[in-house]
């Protein structure tokens, strides 16, 4: 695989500084049931990496000792941990708010049967990858009968109440672009998606967020491999917005990766640029109830135009 860093430092992306912590994104391993093209964790059924019982329960000692609000699980398939719902329980447990980023086709797996009902038992909020609501486009970026799998995971998640009008069970998709473009409108494709997947499925869903894609890892070996790797990073720059720098989502968010170790954001944990790297060594998660990363500069690079650009770009969609 072609990697991007050694070519990530030509742009000078402006300096920005954290502010106070409120999210937890843990990656709780590379494991998962697809290998989709845009993918910058470079994840698949092939990959072992998995955060362990010991890992888990220093991470809920952080929760408690500095008050997090928010856990965000991610991954791989974050589900295909053998302690997910060990941590999820936990969390919910202190009255933490819990987003499962989810790929929609786990819930299809013979091994997940009730996987479902356990995130609606456990007030799961539930972030579901759906890249178009056309099924060719789908299965040509996630792999063929992906597209089929997903309706019927979502079908599945409206039946418990995910989505629906009035019920407290929120369900939220996320679109990315199939090549080296950015996003469209993000009201105007949530309404595209809104008609489409209840018209030809009668499914319904609250948000759609629109996702860059990053030049890292899968995608950023895809767009060097066929030549398009300086064209996008020329368009993620010319498109750059210095308003989005206010609120993207490194100033309020720390990632955690499988074995702990703290990142600015789940970018620089696949690029292996870790929370102050400038250090020398990276900052573990037992570590952190000992100092405070408020104002502290985050670690940058020409990567960070894909959340800057445009209308802008994180884990909860459009910044704008």
């Amino acid at each position: 695989m072609l990697e991007t860093l050694p070519l990530l430092a030509k742009r000078a992306f402006p300096a920005i500084r954290r502010s106070a912590l409120q999210i937890l994104q843990v990656n709780l391993g590379y494991r998962c049931n697809q290998q989709c093209l845009h993918c910058h964790v470079n994840a698949g059924p092939t990959r072992s990496e998995a955060m362990d019982r010991e890992t888990i329960d220093q991470l809920l000692k952080l929760i408690d000792s500095n008050k997090i609000k928010t856990l965000d699980l991610t991954g791989g398939a974050p589900e295909l941990n053998d302690h997910f719902r060990y941590l999820v329980s936990e969390a919910r447990k202190r009255g933490v708010t819990v987003i499962d980023r989810c790929n929609l086709t786990i819930l299809q797996e013979p091994d997940q049967a009730s996987l479902a009902e356990f995130l609606a038992q456990h007030q799961v909020e539930v972030v579901a990858s759906l890249p178009c609501y056309l099924e060719d486009n789908v299965d040509a970026q996630r792999g063929k009968g992906t597209f089929t799998d997903s309706i019927q995971g979502l079908l599945k998640l409206n039946a418990l109440g995910y989505g629906v009008d009035g019920s407290s069970l929120r369900l939220n998709l996320v679109y990315n672009p199939q090549t080296a473009v950015l996003p469209p409108p993000q009201a105007s494709l949530e309404e595209a998606y809104k008609e489409a997947l209840w018209q030809r499925y009668g499914i319904c869903f609250n948000q759609l967020f629109t996702l860059t894609n990053m030049p890292v890892k899968r995608f950023g070996s895809l767009l060097l491999s066929t030549g398009q790797f300086d064209p996008y990073m020329d368009l993620l720059q010319k498109s750059f917005s210095e308003n989005n720098l206010e609120s993207v989502m490194c100033r309020t968010l720390l990632s955690v990766d499988w074995q702990g170790y703290l990142y600015d954001c789940d970018f620089n944990q696949m690029l292996g640029l870790p929370v102050g790297c400038g250090a020398g060594r990276p900052l573990h998660l037992t570590e952190l109830t000992k100092a405070s990363l408020e104002g502290e500069p985050i670690t940058v690079r020409d990567h960070c135009y894909a959340c800057t650009a445009g209308q802008g770009s994180s884990c909860g969609g459009a910044l704008d």
